[in-house]
């Protein structure tokens, strides 16, 4: 705990933890994205959800370019201080794939998620920005797996 009374987050030698994006009514999980110390306390500032992309080596806030915002209820720590996990409300998909949840398809390849949009309608370059694992909605592709 530290001197508010809030559990210590421990950001590990690159400064980051993992965060579980999940919806706060149906429990479904949305995303996993990197979180700062910066971001978290964005987050609790704004109440709307903010990630940390390593690829671009900067602080974003998911939504700010689809308009897919997470008003984040919630955020809880796991019992190693190490991860979070972020109760949403989720305007729209969480998936840059248009789906609902990043977690859309099963290991053999079927699809078992909703699609809710149109990634070519949302984002002017084609749809190739990954938000929940480059970190950013910038539209640049990125290879980089988080």
């Amino acid at each position: 705990m530290d001197d508010n009374g809030d559990v210590a987050v421990d950001f590990g030698e690159d400064g980051l933890v993992p965060a579980v994006a999940q919806d706060a009514e149906t429990g479904e999980v949305l995303m996993l994205a990197y979180v700062s110390p910066e971001a978290l306390e964005r987050t609790r500032e704004t109440g709307r959800a903010h990630y940390y992309s390593r690829s671009r080596d900067e602080l974003w806030e998911k939504g700010a370019t689809s308009g897919h915002v997470q008003d984040v209820r919630e955020v809880r720590v796991d019992c190693d201080a190490d991860t979070l996990l972020y109760l949403v409300d989720q305007e729209g998909g969480a998936c840059h794939t248009g789906h609902r949840s990043c977690f859309y398809r099963t290991i053999d390849g079927e699809t078992v998620g909703e699609a809710v949009f149109d990634p070519d309608a949302v984002y002017t370059d084609g749809g190739t920005v990954d938000e929940t694992t480059d970190g950013d909605e910038s539209g640049e592709t990125t290879t980089e797996s988080e």
